[in-house]
């Protein structure tokens, strides 16, 4: 007897983020995704058995992809907080870079309005990145707090490109340093 194709996790995660891209985080669910995969809801629900989980992996994977390019363009070495904002513009104002960063805010502004999930799921999400970067940066004496303001001033300049465009985000990166 043949047994039918299985999907896997990763399959399913796969497809999760392409619905994200196309169609935003907010539009993700089970019966949208299962549909799309021709597979059962309750597939979806073995692997992810709450949306928040669904939604958590995806940013995960997301961001683990971005952190891998990222990592890239700083090099080893702990650099100060403005030469890594200097590297990271030029990685992070990629096509691919904006894909990622569109669901991030999307995510964000959905945490900020606090609806659920994502207001439980955003500061995890940030808190990581924080804590990747942390160790990356060369810091005067406070590490954290100086990881963190070096984060809004590259996420500043982010949501402005995503908001008003690349030129005005471009002619304030090189107001502050981070382009020329």
């Amino acid at each position: 007897m043949a047994v039918g194709y299985l999907h896997s996790r990763k399959d399913i995660l796969d497809g999760a983020i392409a619905a994200v891209f196309e169609n935003g985080v907010h539009q993700l669910s089970f019966g949208k995704l299962a549909t799309r995969l021709g597979i059962a809801d309750r597939t979806v629900v073995y692997y992810f058995p709450s949306k928040a989980q669904l939604i958590t992996a995806v940013l995960d994977t997301l961001a683990e992809r971005m952190m891998t390019v990222i990592a890239k363009a700083f090099g080893d070495e702990p650099l100060p907080p403005d030469e890594l904002g200097r590297r990271a513009w030029s990685v992070l104002t990629t096509a691919e870079a904006d894909r990622v960063f569109r669901v991030f805010f999307e995510v964000v502004g959905l945490a900020a309005a606090r609806v659920s999930p994502y207001a439980d799921i955003a500061p995890v999400l940030i808190n990581g990145w924080a804590t990747w970067l942390e160790p990356r940066v060369k810091t005067a004496n406070n590490g954290r707090g100086e990881t963190l303001a070096m984060m809004a001033k590259v996420d500043g300049l982010l949501l402005l490109r995503h908001t008003v465009g690349r030129k005005p985000a471009d002619a304030a990166a090189i107001a502050m340093g981070f382009r020329s």
